[in-house]
């Protein structure tokens, strides 16, 4: 290689602002800490025969592969990172009613053991409740490469940031994109090509902390296509969107939205 490039490029480097500090991840690694803290969570669903020395191991082996993910920054952020597993009953908990919400919505649902297993809705959403917990400890950017994995094996895109209720039903789900200041409450189901997303980024950097999102409120229904922009627009409660509308503005409770733009 031309010695002029390399020099070019090594100056480059070390003009280049990184903006924060350094933080080594292992990504292989930490995404191996994901799955098993999901086996240790779920074993009840992924082996016939099951048993607290199992669930043990896989703890264990998700400490292991978190400290490799961390490497010399595991002793700085150790006391976050334990707090994950201080939430496990939480989050299985939550998963649990995930879960059922999709059985019950989707008649095509034979088993609980085929949504955990199958089901990239579940995946999506299991994956996003551990990333939101690391958010919420101010790990961001392991937060962020948990969802990207999730957005990369399932096609359904949720910051890790957004927040979301209990008994969240995700149908097919390919397409969906969930922004970082989205608030979504219990009880509410979408479908696939769903946006939930900003109204304009003009500002770029400046809009980071505000809200840029939609608040979903309970028991809304929101079917296919349909875009829902802006930090100011809330859907009100009990509510249908149907699909392939555009919204800009805020819903009351109770309303059927059919129009193409509103």
């Amino acid at each position: 290689m031309n010695n002029f490039v390399i020099d070019a490029l090594f100056e480059s480097m070390q003009k280049t602002e990184k903006k924060k500090e350094w933080l080594k991840l292992n990504k292989e690694k930490f995404i191996d800490f994901y799955r098993y803290l999901m086996k240790a969570m779920f074993l009840d669903f992924y082996e016939e025969h099951y048993s607290k020395t199992k669930i043990d191991n896989y703890i264990d082996k998700s400490v292991l592969c978190l400290k490799e993910a961390f490497q010399d920054n595991y002793v700085i952020y150790e006391k976050e990172l334990k707090t994950i597993y201080d939430n496990l009953i939480k989050i299985r908990e939550d998963l649990l009613l995930d879960m059922k919400s999709i059985y019950d919505n989707d008649p095509a649902s034979d088993s609980y053991i085929e949504i955990v297993s199958s089901y990239p809705g579940f995946f999506a959403i299991s994956a996003y409740r551990i990333a939101h917990t690391l958010y919420e400890l101010n790990l961001k950017f392991p937060a962020r490469v948990l969802s990207e994995y999730a957005h990369a094996k399932t096609g359904i895109d949720i910051n890790p940031g957004a927040k979301i209720g209990k008994s969240f039903f995700i149908d097919h789900g390919t397409g969906i994109v969930i922004g970082e200041t989205t608030i979504i409450g219990d009880n509410v189901k979408l479908y696939q090509g769903v946006t939930l997303g900003a109204l304009s980024l003009k500002e770029g950097h400046k809009l980071q902390g505000k809200k840029r999102h939609p608040t979903i409120e309970d028991n809304v229904t929101i079917y296919s296509g349909a875009s829902i922009l802006g930090g100011e627009t809330i859907i009100g409660h009990d509510s249908i969107i149907g699909s392939n509308v555009f919204i800009i503005k805020s819903i009351p409770p109770h309303s059927t939205i059919k129009n193409s733009v509103c």
